[in-house]
């Protein structure tokens, strides 16, 4: 065999060592990622994941535009681990998630009854104040006397939480913004940034944070960060005010 040759075969020998290695390398890196993003979302192959999404606020039984968006970006999400997705009307729906993953999708007034039933039983330090034009505070999500209010088309808040009831094995996501844009701001901001969440959150067990989302007019719901991680709060009873009893007075 020639000089000319042989240094051929060698490159063609080299170069199949080299491709196979750097596939190898990303099959395996993409593998982990993969796992990685399966146990933030809690889901599993092969098993059922439940979306929950609300009515359209003006037209019980329809669903807004941006909320269709949300529900088929975490579908996406489940077809890419390989969960089964059940798409149930949170309307009709009564009973546990179960063994199943839950993505309850949409706010607690009104679009999504499924939400403020989350809310209220695992979820006590969060309230929503409600849709009134004439009050400064409409829409106003309040953790632990922390309040994020709603700057129409131009900033709002969404809540991401995680928990697993203790009737259940797998757990709950409720994601809701103070509009629809805001709910599918929130599902955008976890799918990028679960990787880094799971580095920072105390745990990714259970979790409450809210999301901010800026230049709506001119972002849509692609413009998202981080505003506060509020778990203590949302998961804690708010302190009970206790009033003395008719006729007598509380001690000084």
């Amino acid at each position: 065999m020639s000089d000319a040759l042989l240094n051929i075969v060698i490159g063609l020998v080299t170069s199949v060592i080299s491709g196979g290695s750097v596939w190898l390398w990303q099959h395996g890196h993409n593998a982990r990622a993969l796992r990685r993003k399966a146990a933030f979302f809690g889901l599993q192959q092969g098993k059922q994941c439940l979306i929950f999404t609300g009515n359209k606020y003006d037209s019980p039984g329809s669903a807004d535009y941006q909320e269709v968006h949300a529900l088929i970006d975490v579908a996406t999400l489940a077809h890419e681990i390989g969960a089964k997705i059940t798409l149930e009307s949170c309307d009709l729906f009564r009973g546990s998630n179960g063994d199943r993953t839950e993505f309850c999708i949409g706010g607690p007034l009104g679009p999504n009854p499924r939400t403020a039933g989350h809310l209220a039983a695992h979820l006590p330090g969060v309230e929503i104040k409600p849709w009134d034009r004439d009050r400064a505070d409409t829409l106003t999500i309040v953790v632990g006397g922390q309040a994020f209010p709603w700057n129409r088309r131009q900033e709002e808040y969404a809540l991401i939480a995680k928990f697993t009831p203790p009737e259940a094995s797998r757990p709950v996501f409720v994601i809701f913004g103070q509009t629809a844009t805001g709910t599918r701001a929130a599902i955008h901001f976890i799918k990028r940034e679960h990787h880094n969440l799971s580095q920072t959150l105390t745990s990714d067990d259970r979790f409450c944070i809210i999301v901010r989302v800026k230049g709506i007019l001119t972002y849509g719901h692609q413009a998202t960060e981080l505003a506060s991680n509020v778990s203590e709060a949302a998961f804690a009873s708010p302190p009970q005010t206790s009033t003395a009893p008719e006729g007598r007075q509380p001690r000084a």
